[in-house]
């Protein structure tokens, strides 16, 4: 599954730099696919078709937020979640609307980076 950020989130920014997907953003802050991936565009499978460069509107507004979409729990990356790593305040936590099998994660990863 993905992680989450809690409400309990200090925005100390300690996770931010630590996710090898870039899918961990300031409150407020626009998001994109490409932003730390492969991806120059993101097709939905319905016929919709996003440039990966396409600001997306904030998760939240008022503390750090992680994309579910980008979030691969850091599978093939670390042996576990940095976000939650490095959280003084142990925030960072599974998200129950996002749960994905360890297979499922890594093919996340592998579309996300363009692995083939």
């Amino acid at each position: 599954m993905a992680i989450m950020i809690t409400d309990e989130c200090i925005n100390c920014g300690a996770c931010e730099p630590e996710c090898p997907n870039t899918a961990i953003y300031e409150g407020g802050v626009e998001w994109t696919w490409s932003g730390g991936t492969e991806l120059t565009e993101v097709d939905f499978g319905d016929g919709t078709i996003v440039s990966g460069k396409a600001p997306q509107s904030p998760v939240s507004n008022e503390f750090y937020y992680i994309v579910s979409d980008k979030c691969t729990e850091c599978m093939g990356f670390h042996e576990e979640p940095q976000c939650a790593a490095v959280c003084p305040v142990d925030c960072c936590v599974p998200d129950p609307e996002h749960v994905e099998e360890e297979e499922t994660l890594l093919a996340k990863k592998a579309w996300l980076h363009a692995e083939a």
